[in-house]
């Protein structure tokens, strides 16, 4: 079962139901479930190459947050807040009825597992924290800041991809193929058959207000399940400083980084795969 099955799950905010899509890879009966969730502006497709690689041993779930991917848009951009994602998050896993879980979040995904992971009698039992921590840096927000929610318009998809290879630089060396693929699950062609991107530029109200970053020091500190913190040598998002201090609190876990990305780390390489696949006891 290499291929994903898409599902929709209603999920509550202030302002209404709402849909939520999800992917399930690996077969639905396996003892073992995987959930993975994207950054501010990604969608579940990020995971296409890690899910197809544990879909054998993993059943993986990839939920495209509210106005993301294939979920529906909100109809008050305020709504685009954690209260609205943890209540999203907690209906897909009821929807595929699963009591536990392991946890691969990256950026924003990364911080909704580490609150989920903090509550008691949390359904997360590992946790992967990919390239966030409990402060964030400023100046990675500003440079969030100055692209999202713009609602750029292409003429063409060459132009789009050529957007997303801009913004994205931070992921690294990828090739051209995956720098397309990348591209393709962010785009939506319009009926004036130019293209945009696949999300709602709505998700930038609630960002730029609250743009600070926080202190989630409190939510670390709560974390019991074994974790694996991963970050981009050259992040400017997850300082050195943050991540070693993660490093000797809360859940104290192992970190590993890698050379030539910044933020974030994509997944898509087998060096990169590996010790998230050996984390989850999959290899």
């Amino acid at each position: 079962m290499l291929q994903p099955r898409q599902h929709f799950v209603r999920s509550l905010s202030p302002h209404g139901f709402h849909r939520v899509a999800y992917r399930e890879w690996g077969h639905p009966a396996s003892s073992r479930t995987l959930v993975c969730v994207h950054g501010l502006t990604r969608n579940g497709r990020d995971f296409d190459v890690l899910a197809a690689a544990l879909a054998d041993r993993f059943r993986v779930l990839c939920p495209d947050m509210p106005g993301r991917g294939d979920s529906e848009w909100l109809k008050d951009p305020n709504d685009y807040v954690f209260p609205t994602y943890l209540t999203a998050l907690t209906a897909v896993l009821a929807h595929a009825d699963v009591d536990e879980v392991s946890w691969l979040g990256t950026s924003m995904g990364g911080l909704l597992g580490m609150v989920l992971a903090a509550q008691p009698a949390t359904p997360i039992k590992r946790l992967v924290v990919n390239d966030i921590g409990p402060a964030i840096e400023p100046a990675a927000l500003l440079r969030i800041a100055g692209y999202v929610g713009l609602d750029p318009v292409f003429d063409n998809f060459k132009a789009l991809e050529a957007h997303v290879r801009e913004v994205s630089a931070p992921f690294g060396a990828l090739s051209d193929a995956q720098w397309t693929a990348l591209a393709e699950s962010t785009a939506r062609q319009t009926t004036d058959g130019r293209w945009k991107l696949k999300y709602d530029p709505g998700i930038a109200v609630p960002f730029r207000s609250t743009a600070s970053g926080g202190d989630l020091w409190a939510i670390w500190d709560a974390i019991r399940c074994p974790t694996l913190l991963l970050r981009g040598s050259e992040s400017d998002l997850l300082s050195v400083q943050t991540a070693a201090a993660m490093r000797t609190r809360g859940p104290k876990p192992r970190l590993i980084e890698f050379a030539g990305v910044g933020h974030a780390p994509m997944l898509f390489n087998p060096e990169q795969i590996a010790p998230v696949v050996a984390f989850l006891g999959a290899a």
